[in-house]
């Protein structure tokens, strides 16, 4: 069996950025800029007043100086007009200053009386002017390697942007496979379960800026899997959940074979989700999840979510966290375990305490988690207090 971390090699060794798309900045939320943006102006492009008060000429700063108004300058409403010493204007935050080498004093520091304004006996040595350019210069170059935050949109939208190049969003195409599955919504029959795979899956995707496309159910028989693998064409990734373990109604491997698939591993040490197959499949990448709802959730966020990741030009590598073990647990055994665990707040690091039924059946229990306990194989036995390395469940 392959060792997560080869696997996981190799599954990233399957994709590629995506090519890049040109989208208006009210769509590039979350997704990664493939080239920079620059800035189309300077900001602020002029001297601004950074605050409610009077511009004078920093000659008539002085304590008790008593000036004379003559204007007012408002945000889109400058003063046009000439200042002489000894005069002041009205200036509110965000307008621009008549010309350089004064300063805004404060409204709280004067004292006004009509046209007449006198002063504070004692004044700030700031001047209260956010200087021209002071945000960036035109041409500043902006490329976070990360998706984009709303933060960042705002910055764009100010640095006069008004579309973005970004990496493509992946086509997901997800299949559930068995005779045993129905949709939510329809009575199941005395051998049936819900299909509950390709909705974990589906978010997962969306949640990672990708484009799910969830696909009928295929039967277990080659002419249905035939069918909906025909389906899924056009799409970057192929998800499958079910029948890719060795049984004799497990023919996902066996059909996505006949249909080109160039397999490049199946089966990992891993627990839950030991059956995972991947390799390319036509013009995509097929990822095959084990069927169990647990062990697919578990294999989406190790391996599919790295896959989008490094699809939209984002950082693949989650590295893990550490948190304090909040009981004793046995020796891992051959296969690395992720145990479904709760997470609590605690001085220094995060208590982490795994449920005591690990069944990959039970997705009550990973509704509940709020992290995925990383034991590696062959270690153990681990105690109550030890630190040890976790994944976040979002």
């Amino acid at each position: 069996m392959l060792p997560v971390e080869e696997a996981l090699e190799r599954v990233l060794a399957l994709v590629s950025p995506l090519p890049l798309e040109t989208v208006p900045l009210r769509a590039a939320a979350g997704r990664v800029m493939g080239v920079p943006a620059h800035a189309g102006l300077t900001q602020p492009p002029f001297s601004a007043s950074a605050m409610d008060g009077y511009w004078l000429d920093a000659a008539d700063h002085l304590p008790l100086a008593q000036l004379d108004v003559v204007g007012e300058s408002a945000a889109g409403r400058s003063y046009q007009g000439e200042i002489a010493q000894g005069e002041a204007i009205r200036i509110f935050t965000g307008a621009p200053v008549p010309r350089e080498g004064g300063v805004v004093v404060l409204q709280e520091n004067t004292t006004r009386e009509g046209s007449g304004l006198t002063l504070a006996a004692e004044l700030s040595t700031n001047a209260n002017i956010r200087p021209k350019g002071q945000d960036f210069a035109q041409g500043t170059l902006f490329h976070p390697e990360r998706p984009l935050t709303p933060r960042d949109l705002g910055l764009l939208a100010a640095m006069n942007v008004a579309n973005v190049t970004v990496h493509c969003k992946p086509v997901v195409a997800i299949i559930a496979t068995g005779d045993e599955l129905v949709m939510p919504g329809n009575p199941p029959g005395p051998d049936q379960i819900l299909s509950s795979n390709s909705f974990i899956v589906a978010a997962q995707v969306e949640a990672m800026g990708g484009i799910a496309r969830m696909l009928p159910i295929a039967a277990d028989d080659r002419e249905s899997l035939r069918l909906v693998f025909d389906l899924a064409k056009g799409a970057d990734l192929i998800v499958t959940s079910g029948g890719a373990s060795v049984g004799d109604h497990d023919l996902v491997g066996e059909v996505a074979a006949e249909l080109g698939l160039e397999r490049s591993f199946w089966k990992i040490a891993m627990r839950p989700g030991k059956p995972l197959m991947a390799g390319r499949m036509r013009d995509a990448v097929l990822l095959g999840l084990p069927g169990n709802p647990v062990s697919a959730t578990v294999c989406a966020e190790l391996f599919l979510k790295p896959m989008l990741a490094k699809m939209q030009g984002r950082a693949h590598r989650q590295e893990p966290l550490r948190a304090i073990l909040g009981c004793d647990l046995g020796p891992t055994g051959p296969r690395t375990h992720y145990m479904r665990a709760t997470l609590e707040e605690a001085d220094g690091l995060p208590r982490i305490t795994p449920f005591t039924n690990q069944d990959s059946a039970m997705l009550s229990l990973l509704a509940q988690a709020d992290a995925l306990l990383i034991c590696e194989r062959g270690e153990g036995p681990f105690k109550q207090g030890d630190e040890v390395s976790y994944l976040p469940l979002i």
